[in-house]
């Protein structure tokens, strides 16, 4: 596979806090890849680095295999880009804008209807006036209306409603079919499963852990709840952690293989017994902690 986007070393600090450090990471063409972590891990730092909306201390960004400078003109006509917060002329009609944008490109026009007509944006009001549904709504056919190899959205469905959330993601899928490369930046973990193929979680500025989804849902552990009275003796007799406990129920997070478990809990006498996967959310925490 081609790699579209390589990032080698990234490093930016702010005076002495560090946004990111010595981040590496490689998007093959056509990824759909999940750039995840909390508010503040230094997701949009990266991108911003990217982007060279902000300047980074070290490192180098590779686009289509050429290193991507900050007057490389040529590049930037192959990226869209979706920040977290939109920022335009108040005063200019949705129109204006996009007209503004097109002029920049060459037969770029039916895409931009058909994204429009897709997200049902109201060309004829004023930036001013759009909610912030509706502003993230322009936000991303700006970012794709030109036809982009390689797109980078930073937190993309805020404001948008589950309906248009579901729009958003079928674009993205199409945008995939058609061979576009995304960085999908985004703390809502339940969107990566649905449209991501590989994912990446940062902590603290460093890239903590990368894998395919596939993988990722491949449980190396699962969630034990224990109702009985001998509630003491099992939990002594498994010996893991503990993740609630009341009275004479305890949930435990198991990593020993299961027909052990339940070897060792057929000594007792239990009331109930609940064996869960866990959910992306419990997967995250697992590797982030």
């Amino acid at each position: 596979m081609k790699e579209m986007l390589h990032i080698q070393n990234l490093t930016k600090y702010y005076g002495k806090i560090r946004g990111i450090e010595n981040l590496d990471l490689t998007l093959n063409t056509g990824d759909i890849y999940g750039f995840i972590g909390p508010n503040g891990s230094g997701k949009s730092t990266t991108i911003r680095s990217i982007m060279h909306l902000i300047n980074k201390n070290s490192g180098k960004v590779f686009v289509n295999g050429q290193e991507f400078l900050k007057d490389d003109l040529e590049t930037k006509k192959i990226i869209g880009y979706l920040p977290s917060e939109i920022s335009l002329y108040d005063d200019m009609a949705v129109r204006e804008i996009l007209n503004y944008h097109e002029s920049f490109y060459n037969n770029i026009h039916s895409r931009r209807q058909e994204l429009v007509k897709k997200l049902q944006l109201d060309e004829k009001k004023k930036i001013e006036d759009l909610s912030l549904g509706n502003l993230k709504k322009l936000g991303i056919v700006l970012a794709l209306m030109h036809k982009p190899k390689l797109v980078i959205l930073d937190e993309p469905t805020s404001g948008l409603d589950p309906v248009m959330q579901k729009i958003f993601f079928d674009i993205l899928k199409e945008e995939k079919e058609k061979g576009t490369t995304i960085l999908y930046s985004t703390h809502i973990l339940s969107e990566v499963s649905k449209i991501c193929d590989r994912v990446g979680i940062v902590k603290d500025g460093h890239l903590i852990h990368e894998t395919t989804i596939d993988d990722l849902r491949k449980k190396n552990f699962n969630f034990l709840t224990v109702s009985s009275k001998d509630i003491t003796k099992i939990k002594k007799e498994l010996d893991l952690p503990i993740v609630y406990e009341d009275k004479d129920t305890i949930k435990l997070k198991n990593n020993l293989e299961i027909n052990l478990v339940l070897k060792k809990l057929s000594n007792y006498k239990l009331d109930k017994l609940l064996i869960e996967d866990p959910t992306l959310e419990d997967l995250f925490l697992h590797y982030y902690n």
